[in-house]
């Protein structure tokens, strides 16, 4: 029997997905990357805005149409599956089965029940996890890895489901962390990334405090190249983990902080903890004490009840801060999130407005950031050639994280290939990437 697998959304379900390819080779089923081939096709699905619940309905419908062929079952898993798993039985009759976020450990239940001809809802304890012990087939690039070190999430904020969809945080152990690290580097895995849906407050569940600072001292003893912390949360970056990342060469010079707005009115309706002053000291100290950090961040605009005067706060914000990574979102308005209910929503056309305004501003400031590198010198590690010009290689720098940031692209290079790391020197910055020579 052959199924196949398609991943929506963000890292975090990508490791959901990997570990269920994981638990079903271990049982003897073989995958295939073909929907044509297969017997059985499962979505792993996301639902954490309206545009990426329109793609995992779309992704749902477009496999569907492979039922008229070889395929005798379609499962829906993931968070559209948990926010809306009666809806999708009753009013989706092209589905067959539909796993909550909880029961991915129960994949193989889901495959028999529906080769039985049974249309099932599977869930389970949204608060688990896997362990270093779970299969899991990476569909990453060799010398990358995504570890989750943390389920679910304990913070509040109005405008986001995910509590709702996934629960409240529980951590892996320590010991079990640095095991599956110590398994990947003997694989060759030469860059971790670190997730959760707030890495800094790790730890909390099971030790009584955040423990990501301890959690770090035990992974750099493992032998990685690169430690890369996303999804930080700024209330919990503290002195102690900011002089950490400073003294370990190990740990990426890059912070991922989602800040959400900088209008004090708005972090307060988004239930924030952080205020204008308090993001804006935390910056400064990051750039005081960290030589060369990146700094990454996402922003909403069009939350409700946010005025000309508050989205001109946020735009000030960033054109002082000069940020060097920026995601822009305009506000996806949410079922069952306390900001639904908010009166004074904005219109979609206030919305994008302002999201076009801000992204223009914020690529003016990105490129001048980059143009500030011309002439110096980088540590990239290699993603693969260019597919039309032989001689041009890519790679990342740790200034940036696999699939949301740029790439560097190195000229004239016949003979590095995926994975290595080389040193190159910087020729040009552009909005999002970087034209670099490499060094011989």
């Amino acid at each position: 029997m052959k199924v196949g697998f398609v991943s929506l959304g963000c890292a975090k379900n990508l490791v959901d997905t990997e570990v269920m390819l994981g638990i079903m080779q271990a049982r003897g089923i073989e995958l295939t990357a073909n929907p044509a081939e297969a017997d059985i096709l499962i979505v792993n699905t996301c639902a954490f805005i309206l545009s990426a619940k329109e793609e995992s309905i779309t992704t749902i419908l477009n496999l569907a149409e492979y039922k008229s062929g070889r395929c005798r079952a379609l499962i829906v898993a993931g968070c559209l599956g948990q926010l809306y798993r009666r809806e999708l039985l009753e009013e989706m009759p092209e589905v067959d089965a539909v796993i909550g976020t909880g029961a991915w450990n129960r994949i193989m239940e889901a495959i028999a029940e529906t080769l039985s001809g049974r249309r099932v809802i599977l869930l389970g304890e949204r608060e688990i996890i896997y362990d270093a012990k779970t299969p899991r087939i990476r569909t990453t690039p060799p010398y990358t890895a995504y570890v989750k070190i943390a389920e679910g999430c304990n913070n509040r904020c109005s405008f986001c489901s995910i509590p709702l969809i996934r629960g409240r945080q529980i951590s892996r152990p320590i010991e079990d962390i640095r095991a599956e690290v110590e398994n990947l580097a003997a694989q060759g895995v030469k860059e971790i990334n670190l997730i959760a849906q707030d890495t800094t407050a790790y730890g909390t569940d099971l030790y009584g405090k955040p423990q990501l600072v301890e959690l770090l001292r035990e992974l750099v003893k493992v032998d990685v190249h690169w430690l890369r912390i996303l999804y930080a949360y700024p209330r919990r970056f503290t002195d102690e983990l900011i002089d950490l990342i400073a003294a370990e060469p190990k740990i990426c010079n890059y912070i991922d902080l989602p800040l959400q707005h900088a209008s004090n009115k708005i972090l307060k309706r988004m239930n924030r903890p952080d205020t204008r002053e308090s993001i804006e000291a935390l910056i400064k100290k990051i750039r005081a004490k960290i030589p060369g950090v990146v700094i990454r961040s996402t922003f909403i605009v069009g939350f409700p009840g946010e005025t000309e005067e508050d989205y001109l706060e946020l735009k000030n914000f960033l054109r002082e801060q000069r940020l060097d990574k920026v995601g822009i979102f305009t506000y996806s308005r949410e079922e069952n999130t306390a900001a639904y209910n908010f009166p004074d929503q904005i219109s979609e056309e206030v919305m994008q407005e302002r999201y076009h305004d801000l992204m223009s501003m914020q690529s003016l400031i990105s490129q001048e950031l980059n143009e500030t590198l011309e002439g110096q010198e980088l540590e990239v590690l290699i993603e693969g050639r260019d597919e039309e010009v032989n001689q041009v290689v890519a790679g990342r720098s740790y200034r940036d994280a696999p699939e949301v940031d740029g790439l560097v692209y190195i000229e004239n290079d016949g003979r590095s290939k995926a994975g290595d790391l080389v040193r190159v020197k910087v020729l040009a910055g552009f909005v999002y990437d970087i034209a670099a020579e490499r060094i011989n």
